[in-house]
């Protein structure tokens, strides 16, 4: 995140080292207070982890969890830091935008979110009136999203196409930004568009997520981006579609959380389809995750593997 930071001309490497010195020093003196370290001071902690190989900032939970109880709200670590307990379910949209999903797959797709409690599932506009019936009464929210895959659509149209799906039942917006726009330098369109959303939704009740569609930018239009949803008021920026040459990368995710900062969330969408992957994304600084896979997630956190689910003849089935 350093040389992304660099890159997008927020910090230098004398900066970068300050910063680290005094929240190391602040960190230090808090657990001095707090009885957190040894009398005496600044003393190592000598306990060592079984194949320790002195990386703990970046391997051992528990140490960092130490840092994190001193007052630190986010750490860069590695992988295995992280660890997830039940309510990490809480961070997935139940995703499924393929064109051809029947009423039958959304159905399911709507019990698999209430069984497993994700935060949302996310669906065609299409597909929100079914959405909000089979989740009414569960915590589960219901996420559509606009302007896709494409983000080419006009302003008017996605205020429209938002507003018409928050009636429906939509409570999330996940919007496409203008693509095109944004490679042209029109950053001034690409924030007027927007914002556009952005405040229907709020008016409606609903929060907006802005795709950026990551695979096709580079690392500046990535940064402009950022900075064009977060001037316009979004509530999260978003890696991808899932329908571009590539998804989401732990690195991007980084890149976008250094720049919103943590008032807003970040979410990782396209290609997330492990526990393993999931974890990299959290750890670069991701707060929600768009998968398809969100089962094989859960069943693979459990530690069990898959059950065989029978088929269900029902009348009308597209199958």
């Amino acid at each position: 995140m350093q040389e992304h930071a660099a890159k997008a001309g927020l910090v230098d490497q004398s900066e970068f080292e300050q910063v680290v010195r005094m929240v190391t020093e602040e960190v230090v003196r808090y657990l001095s207070v707090s009885g957190g370290l040894p009398a005496g001071g600044a003393e190592r902690d000598d306990e060592i982890c079984p194949d320790c190989d002195l990386n703990c900032a970046e391997k051992c939970a528990r140490k960092t969890r130490a840092v994190v109880e001193a007052g630190a709200d986010r750490i860069s670590c590695g992988p295995t830091v992280v660890q997830l307990d039940a309510g990490f379910a809480g961070l997935i949209d139940h995703t499924l935008l393929k064109p051809e999903a029947s009423r039958n797959e959304i159905k399911k797709l709507c019990e698999e979110a209430a069984r497993f409690g994700f935060a949302s599932v996310c669906v065609n506009p299409w597909n929100v009136p079914l959405a909000a019936e089979m989740l009414r009464g569960t915590k589960v929210k219901v996420c559509t999203v606009v302007g896709f895959p494409l983000g080419a659509t006009l302003p008017q149209v996605k205020i429209q196409e938002a507003e018409e799906a928050i009636k429906l039942g939509a409570q999330e917006i996940d919007m496409v930004i203008n693509i095109g726009a944004l490679k042209s330098g029109q950053d001034d369109a690409v924030e007027s568009d927007i914002r556009g959303v952005v405040e229907a939704s709020h008016r409606g009740g609903a929060i907006c997520k802005v795709i950026f569609e990551t695979a096709l930018l580079t690392t500046e239009e990535k940064v402009r981006a950022s900075l064009a949803s977060k001037k316009a008021g979004a509530d999260f920026v978003k890696t991808s579609t899932g329908f571009s040459t590539a998804g989401a990368t732990a690195d991007d995710v980084a890149l976008m959380r250094a720049i919103v900062g943590s008032e807003m969330g970040v979410k990782a969408a396209g290609g997330v389809r492990s526990l393993d992957d999931l974890k990299k994304m959290v750890c670069a600084g991701a707060t929600r995750i768009g998968a398809s896979a969100s089962v094989k997630i859960m069943e693979q956190a459990a530690g069990q593997a898959a059950p065989a689910a029978p088929a269900k003849a029902q009348a009308g089935s597209q199958y």
